[in-house]
């Protein structure tokens, strides 16, 4: 089921509804993955942690800053527009997301609508030069954490089947699941305070286009908006 149905609704026919779907599929298929993959393994973040979040902002392909405005618009309506203005709900001067709530227990006050790294950092799998599969611990897993695991791990990268034998299963891997979204778009790729109130300001002008379009006397809807 769509997070974002309210908002794909005013949306159906316009360039954008497409690539929508596309990332929410892919996003829907990253959180399925990860769910089988903890459900496993039983290895999740501690609790509030969140230090992945300090000093780092993520760059992002137009595609999720598109998804992340839908996701704003649809659950935050009133924050997705002081935003399409420039006006970050959170300020921080270590170069932190301006979307990290530091007094959230979750942090990212946009978590449904966060961007691919933020839902693969610590929980995916990635190729090593050799092409290998290979898993890190998260670099913020505190050294008593990770000593607790049975068996004990270390910040060091494990093999496929290393990582089958201490973890018992094996992350999903980021370039499968950012794939088909990276070669839809040109690789470019943007901050999130660069690009995301350009985003919230083309899907209001794209519902304003659309809605005008459904309220034709004739009840013949006006041809998408490009």
């Amino acid at each position: 089921m769509t997070k974002i149905p309210n908002i794909l609704r005013k949306l159906e026919g316009t360039s954008v509804y497409d690539t929508l779907l596309s990332i929410e599929s892919s996003y829907e298929r990253i959180e399925s993955e990860q769910n089988d993959w903890y459900k496993k393994s039983n290895f999740n973040c501690p609790s509030g942690c969140g230090s992945c979040c300090h000093g780092f902002e993520p760059d992002i392909i137009e595609g999720e800053a598109l998804y992340m405005a839908a996701w704003l618009l649809e659950n935050q309506e009133f924050t997705a527009r002081k935003i399409a203005q420039g006006e970050f709900p959170f300020q921080h001067e270590d170069g932190t997301c301006r979307l990290f709530n530091i007094n959230s227990p979750f942090h990212c006050s946009v978590y449904g609508g966060r961007a691919f790294i933020c839902r693969l950092f610590g929980a995916s799998s990635f190729r090593s030069r050799t092409g290998e599969k290979v898993w890190r611990p998260c670099k913020f897993y505190p050294e008593e954490y990770l000593s607790k695991h049975t068996p004990p791990l270390q910040k060091r990268q494990y093999s496929e089947s290393e990582t089958e034998f201490v973890i018992g299963a094996v992350p999903p891997l980021m370039s499968d699941m950012t794939g088909n979204a990276s070669s839809s778009s040109n690789g470019e790729t943007f901050l999130i305070h660069e690009i995301l109130p350009q985003m919230i300001q083309r899907l209001l002008w794209l519902i304003d286009m659309n809605d005008n379009g459904n309220d034709n006397p004739n009840g013949t809807p006006s041809p998408a908006a490009a």
